[in-house]
């Protein structure tokens, strides 16, 4: 199989372990990176022994590069996509697709004109970890799926992030930093999501820093903070799932459990490749833990645009699609709207699992 070549533009922390993984995979290569500091992409491609650093504007000018890889912060992210295809370029995007469904459904109309493919991150969902956990829920261990379970329990980032301002800021808040990790895997596991009843509260306006950048400095809280409610499968399945920074005594609640007809799941760390998967049937008496599928268990990200690159030669679908990022954008959303309106939310986006 033929390479496609890669760009990426946004030469940050996150750039580094898609640079270093991406040379592994068969679909795949680095054959740029951008930055608006040009130091930034200059330092990371003598690191990763990629070809080309340059601007922004300089790689989407590239007749051969074949796909963005778009690695900037949230708050751009539509727009380097957009851009990415106006220059008719496939791009995948770290989550979230974008920050607003408008401009989550400006992506994916623009891409479809164009013939082109869009995917996003979270790409966890291929690891070891949750594609084990898929196959016990498809293998029947556990009957039918009725319920679930997921908590992302945390006090926030000021206490040990350099730069947490942006967590607290419009576009940031619990629910959109880590949801996409915990509704992909629910999406993956349980199918679709047709409805959402939220709740969601800020436990204070403002919060000091207290990592050693910019200790002592005042942070205004834009965003909820804690994000509660439930959700209905489009299989009847009811979900439960609470994302917060409001938690500073520690929680000892599971990450993800899944319930069905037969008996009951945990389900690894959403944020990770590997983990632990146990079932336990009706009349159990212990839980068993199942053998990872192989491959993929440690830190792997880069296998969603590797996984693309290989659908565009294809031309079959790929897993970490913009139908599935726009469906988790949606629902993310659905749980703030659905609080502000104090009613349920109807979910108007439709998605299939491959």
């Amino acid at each position: 199989m033929k390479k496609l070549k890669a760009g990426i533009i946004g030469c940050g922390n996150i750039s580094g372990i898609y640079m270093k993984n991406i040379p592994t995979f068969s679909s795949l290569e680095v054959a740029a990176c951008a930055d608006l500091d040009l130091e930034k992409a200059r330092s990371q491609a003598e690191q990763h022994q990629i070809p080309v650093a340059c601007t922004p504007e300089e790689l989407l000018a590239m007749p051969d590069i074949d796909m963005i890889i778009n690695l900037t912060i949230p708050g751009v992210h539509a727009d380097v996509c957009l851009q990415a295809l106006e220059a008719g370029k496939h791009v995948y995007v770290e989550k979230p697709l974008a920050l607003t469904l408008e401009q989550g459904k400006q992506v994916l109309d623009l891409a479809k004109q164009k013939n082109l493919y869009v995917g996003s991150a979270p790409d966890t969902f291929l690891g070891a970890g949750l594609q084990t956990a898929l196959k016990v829920v498809r293998d029947g261990l556990i009957g039918r799926p009725v319920s679930a379970n997921a908590f992302m329990m945390s006090r926030g980032h000021e206490n040990w992030h350099p730069d947490p301002e942006f967590y607290y800021a419009e576009g940031g808040g619990p629910m959109f930093d880590m949801g996409p990790y915990y509704l992909t895997a629910l999406i993956q596991l349980l199918g679709p999501i047709r409805s959402v009843a939220g709740m969601t509260s800020k436990a204070f306006p403002e919060r000091t820093i207290t990592s050693e950048k910019k200790r002592g400095q005042i942070i205004p809280v834009a965003v909820p903070t804690h994000v509660a409610g439930t959700m209905v499968f489009e299989n009847g399945a009811i979900g439960t799932l609470i994302t917060s920074f409001d938690i500073f005594g520690g929680s000892e609640l599971p990450q993800i459990e899944i319930h069905g007809t037969e008996g009951s799941l945990k389900v690894p760390n959403p944020n990770g490749f590997g983990g632990t998967v146990e079932y336990r049937r009706l009349g159990d008496e212990a839980w068993t833990e199942v053998p990872l599928t192989e491959g993929n268990a440690t830190n792997s990200r880069g296998l969603g645009p590797a996984d693309m690159a290989e659908a565009i030669q294809n031309g079959t679908r790929h897993q970490a699609s913009g139908e599935l990022a726009y469906h988790v954008l949606e629902a993310m959303w659905a749980f703030h709207l659905s609080s502000d309106a104090g009613s349920y939310y109807e979910m108007k986006s439709q998605y299939t699992p491959l």
